[in-house]
């Protein structure tokens, strides 16, 4: 029973007593200063009575209630002062504790406030994982880094469960460390793995930074000055032997000697083959810039559909051409999509080697071209290190015809990736 309860028993018991002791004495006639005596006792227990609710009954109560405002968050409300002195120090300890809560609530809930602006301002992409490992959260720079549809609902799903491919190896990325990783999109993201404390509990969060841009201008730097110094030394080298060679050719046809100069006649062409070769990797830091026009996707596929087939036609390979009924209005140089178009077709044609199919997709929202083959398929350590300078999956490759696309492809600022699906089939995409 609460401490008010018993106050007002007690006060009933002092009340109630005297009370009967009154009516006793009035009915047995009993003497007049006993009568006297027993009102003044009950009025002193009444003014007692009144003090003794003032002092402690109403301050308890009034501190009870101030429990209740707590019990339910309510830090704006105050108590009132009970002019009791001792009370009130209690009062005023209490009104001091609820304005510090109050304040603090208040700093909390703005600090919540600027940290989700910041999460959501950030040009990284952020994704916060709950007890379970399942995304609790994310932020807009996921999508866009990722490229996924900003109504895509990954919330409450596992990391593995989502099909981009970066959440899958997002998995390796270890706690408390950073990695780099290379999609088969040709993009750089550097993925860090941290946690914090919520609760008490231990939440993951990863962050996920974009570096494909820094990364390809360091690549093509080194690329270029690479090839610069490599030209300059073949080419002089190659400039001296065929002026002796010719000379030594010709000699040897005055001698009458044609057995030997075939060979010098061939030596020859290896030199000029030789410069040609360099060539190739030069033209790749020197593509022009693109000159953009508005063309029929449909159109420009259609317009290298011959030379295409003439490089499936050896190779037993069908080339199946899947056009939307109303083609793609795109805004590209039709010259240097059609080269990246038939390099592609060529890497499709060598990796299914002999008797398949090439099918060539066009479609709407957005604009895309889509190039399917069901050749032997590309590894997961493969895909990691496509579009890479130099690195080829052919055993012959000179690790220039990814590159070259990759090049004309970010000149037209399209989105594009490259990998082998679980039915098997490559697919090349580019969205525009």
């Amino acid at each position: 029973m609460k401490l008010k309860g018993l106050f007002w028993i007690l006060s009933f018991l002092l009340i109630a007593i005297p009370a009967a002791v009154t009516w006793i004495v009035f009915y047995t006639s009993a003497p007049l200063y006993i009568l006297v005596a027993v009102e003044i006792i009950a009025l002193l227990t009444v003014i007692y009575l009144v003090f003794f609710y003032r002092r402690i009954i109403k301050p308890l109560q009034i501190i009870g209630d101030g429990m209740e405002l707590l019990k339910e968050q309510d830090f704006g409300s105050r108590l009132r002062l009970t002019n009791q002195p001792d009370a009130d120090r209690i009062v005023e300890l209490f009104n001091r504790m609820m304005e510090q809560l109050k304040n603090e609530r208040l700093r909390v809930r703005e600090q919540h406030h600027f940290l989700d602006l910041l999460i959501d301002a950030s040009p990284l992409g952020i994704i916060i994982l709950d007890l379970n490992g399942n995304i609790r959260s994310t932020n807009p720079a996921v999508f866009k880094l990722l490229d996924l549809p900003a109504d895509t609902d990954i919330a409450g799903k596992k990391l593995i469960d989502i099909s981009h491919p970066l959440f899958a190896e997002l998995l390796n990325v270890k706690k408390d460390s950073a990695e780099t990783i290379r999609l088969g999109d040709a993009n750089v993201y550097k993925c860090t793995h941290s946690s914090f404390m919520d609760k008490g509990f231990t939440n993951s969060f990863y962050l996920i930074e974009l570096l494909t841009e820094e990364v390809f201008e360091a690549e093509m730097k080194a690329y270029e000055n690479v090839i610069r110094m490599i030209a300059h030394e073949v080419n002089n080298a190659t400039a001296g032997i065929v002026s002796t060679l010719d000379t030594l050719e010709t000699t040897l046809q005055e001698m009458e000697q044609p057995d030997a100069g075939e060979a010098l006649r061939i030596t020859i062409e290896r030199c000029y083959s030789m410069n040609r070769f360099i060539t190739n990797f030069a033209d790749v830091v020197r593509i022009p810039e693109p000159q953009l026009r508005e063309y029929e996707l449909n159109a420009v596929v259609l317009s290298c559909k011959r030379f295409m087939e003439t490089i499936c036609l050896n190779r037993n390979i069908k080339l199946v051409l899947e056009l939307c009924d109303t083609s793609p209005i795109v805004h590209i140089d039709s010259v240097l999509i059609e080269q990246a178009l038939v390099n592609i077709i060529k890497n499709s044609a060598e990796a299914i080697e002999q008797d398949g199919t090439i099918r060539i997709i066009t479609g709407h929202s957005p604009a895309c071209l889509e190039i399917a083959d069901n050749g032997k398929g590309i590894s997961k350590d493969a895909e990691s290190k496509l579009f890479t300078p130099f690195y080829s999956t052919k055993p012959q490759g000179q690790g220039i015809g990814l590159m070259l696309i990759r090049e004309i492809l970010l000149k037209h600022g399209c989105t594009f990736s490259l990998r082998t699906g679980p039915d098997g089939l490559t697919r090349f995409k580019i969205l525009f």
